[in-house]
C-alpha cells in the first residue's frame, strides 16, 4: 500500500516555473513507477509524465516534452515535476499515480493516487 500526497502548486504567470512534489509513504516506494496526470476543468485526465522505479527511463507527453522534467529521490520517497516555461494550457489539477509493474502511460494502469494539487497559469 502506497499513499501519495502532492504539493507545490500554485498561481504563476505564464512564462514561469513551478515544482510539484510527490511524497509517499511505505518503505518499498523505490519499487514504484510514478506518473503525473493532469484534468483542467471540461478536460478528460492526461498524462503528463511517468518515471520508472530507479529513474533511469522517463517518458512525456508531447505537449510538456522540452519544458517539464521529472525526477525522484528515493531515498526521501518523494518524485518531482519541474514545470518551465508554463503556458495558460497548463492549467489543471495535477496528480501523482504510482504501480508496481512496468512504466505506462495509461491512467487506468495505475493502482494508488494523491489528491491532486492546482496549477494555475495566467497569461
Amino acid at each position: 500500500q502506497v499513499q501519495l500526497v502532492e504539493s507545490g502548486g500554485g498561481l504563476v504567470q505564464a512564462g514561469g516555473s513551478l515544482t510539484l512534489s510527490c511524497a509517499a509513504s511505505g518503505r518499498t516506494f523505490s519499487s514504484y513507477v510514478v506518473g503525473w496526470f493532469r484534468q483542467a476543468p471540461g478536460k478528460e485526465r492526461e498524462f503528463v509524465a511517468a518515471i520508472s522505479w530507479g529513474g533511469g527511463r522517463t517518458y512525456y507527453a508531447d505537449s510538456v516534452k522540452g519544458r517539464f522534467t521529472i525526477s525522484r529521490d528515493n531515498a526521501k520517497n518523494t518524485v518531482y515535476l519541474q514545470m518551465n516555461s508554463l503556458k495558460s494550457e497548463d492549467t489543471a489539477v495535477y496528480y501523482c499515480a504510482a504501480r508496481l509493474s512496468g512504466i505506462t502511460t495509461s491512467g487506468r494502469e495505475y493502482d494508488y493516487w494523491g489528491q491532486g494539487t492546482q496549477v494555475t497559469v495566467s497569461s
